[in-house]
């Protein structure tokens, strides 16, 4: 990886990171809940963000797919702490919860990221 792709990536991570933060406390602050609504958000959010950049990668310049895909798409995410917000559930034998957590984080995170992949190969066709 070169110093100009590395540099790419980390602005697109400066973009992604903060954004992550912003949109896991607005959201969470109006769900009084257990579930974790803020991850699940931004992993939903990145999972379709990033399936579409997938959809356009034959089109994107180099820099734009680091700093999008691999910058904002990486920090925006977080795998981290949806892992740790399930065993939290867990630990608080919030099973139904965290079982919910798991499995829609998952499951709708695959398909937001194929219908953005859909929906970018089929404007671009």
């Amino acid at each position: 990886m070169s110093a100009l792709t590395m540099l790419w990536v980390g602005m697109g991570a400066a973009v992604g990171a903060p954004l992550r933060y912003l949109i896991d406390r607005a959201v969470q602050a109006r769900h009084r809940r257990r579930f974790p609504w803020g991850t699940f958000t931004v992993n939903i959010v990145g999972s379709l963000l990033l399936g579409a950049l997938t959809g356009a990668a034959a089109v994107l310049p180099a820099p734009v797919s680091a700093a999008a895909g691999v910058g904002l798409c990486g920090a925006l995410t977080t795998y981290s702490t949806f892992s740790y917000e399930t065993v939290t559930l867990l630990e608080n034998r919030a099973r139904v919860t965290a079982v919910a957590n798991l499995a829609g984080s998952v499951i709708a995170g695959l398909l937001v990221a194929a219908l953005g992949w859909w929906a970018t190969r089929t404007l671009l066709t």
